[in-house]
């Protein structure tokens, strides 16, 4: 985990929540093009589960690797509720709920590089 990688999850993220607060401010529903700006960001947070997992089994860090691991599958597990619940919710908070769980993303990336470098606990 590098500062690259986590602070470009971090503002592609915010990118993706900034343009579901744009749906949700114009009452737009949660449409395809909101959809294919999360699965973006989806394919990004697999190949960082992927690459986190093998770094993790690399590393001589002393990194808590169930606290790791935990960030990263929550972190993949999140856009594709935020979709379903987008999607379910037909009024404006539908895309609402995708701007909470996308910066809930972004500061779930930047929490992830504290726990990698131990700087949190």
């Amino acid at each position: 985990m590098t500062d690259p990688v986590a602070y470009g999850i971090a503002i592609l993220g915010a990118l993706v929540a900034a343009f579901a607060a744009w749906h949700t401010v114009t009452q737009r529903p949660f449409g395809n093009p909101l959809f294919y700006a999360v699965s973006v960001l989806e394919i990004v947070l697999i190949g960082l589960l992927v690459g986190g997992s093998i770094a993790l089994g690399q590393t001589s860090r002393d990194v808590d690797g169930v606290v790791f691991i935990s960030y990263l599958v929550t972190m993949v597990v999140i856009p594709p509720a935020a979709v379903l619940w987008g999607i379910a919710e037909k009024s404006r908070w539908g895309t609402g709920v995708v701007v909470v769980a996308m910066l809930s993303v972004a500061v779930l990336s930047i929490r992830l590089l504290g726990i990698w470098k131990g700087t949190y606990a």
